[in-house]
């Protein structure tokens, strides 16, 4: 049953994203059926095993790396909001699989059935007033998404690819942008290029056209220069949420 629709911008046009009460986990019971066959039947390249191979050693090497602050992260989350110290989120990855993508949780535990029928910038406006007590600052330095290199060593995702978004919005993206479904052909990213050029509020048609380039080149030159425009952007993020973070 449709609960109501609401506008959002594509392409500097007006489009429609359909607001559902509960999360949509199968599928193939929609449209979406058969664009995940035709991405499962999309046939791999070689360097897709090479960029695998780099995931694993580049995950691995971070979470050793990162463990003691993780931990820390954890202790602290525990002890100013309580639990769920996690937050775990339904999301689509390759081939229309869903998965439980993790993050540390910095909103208020209950904030998900506030916010979970909004997408680009209204969900920013009103993610706002959900943080719990160490949520802005994890969000400004970025650190919230440490738990992601887990999804990323368990196959769920890479560490370079589009951005993983909710099954309801990829159903009602898939049928707004024709070319949307090809996102299934790759893994979902950490981060991407339409993260390492552009900010969170802009368009999902121009986030595609960036996310399409990926797909289409998947060149460990640009998987390596991708990463490592994402390390520098958030080192500059992370020091300015030391700095400022209520900016």
């Amino acid at each position: 049953m449709i609960a109501g629709r609401r506008p959002a911008n594509v392409a500097g046009q007006t489009t429609t994203i359909t607001q559902v009460p509960e999360e949509t986990t199968r599928l193939e019971e929609t449209l979406v059926h058969g664009y995940r066959r035709l991405a499962l039947e999309t046939p791999d390249r070689p360097r897709d095993v090479l960029l695998r191979l780099l995931d694993v050693a580049l995950s691995v090497l971070f979470l050793v790396c990162a463990l003691p602050l993780a931990l820390l992260i954890a202790l602290t989350i525990f002890v100013t909001s309580g639990r769920p110290v996690f937050y775990r989120g339904e999301r689509v990855g390759r081939g229309g699989h869903v998965f439980t993508m993790l993050k540390f949780r910095t909103l208020r535990s209950d904030a998900e059935s506030r916010l979970g029928p909004y997408l680009g910038e209204e969900l920013v406006r009103r993610t706002q007033d959900e943080f719990a007590t160490m949520g802005r600052w994890l969000k400004a330095t970025q650190l919230d998404e440490i738990p992601q290199f887990l999804n990323v060593l368990h196959g769920d995702m890479s560490l370079v690819g589009p951005r993983p978004i909710r099954p309801r919005f990829f159903e009602e993206l898939a049928h707004e942008l024709p070319a949307y479904w090809q996102r299934l052909v790759v893994r979902p990213g950490l981060t991407g290029l339409a993260q390492v050029r552009r900010g969170y509020e802009t368009s999902m048609a121009e986030k595609l056209a960036h996310d399409l380039e990926w797909i289409a080149d998947r060149s460990v030159r640009l998987y390596l220069r991708t990463v490592l425009a994402t390390g520098w952007r958030v080192l500059r993020q992370s020091l300015r949420g030391v700095l400022r973070p209520d900016a």
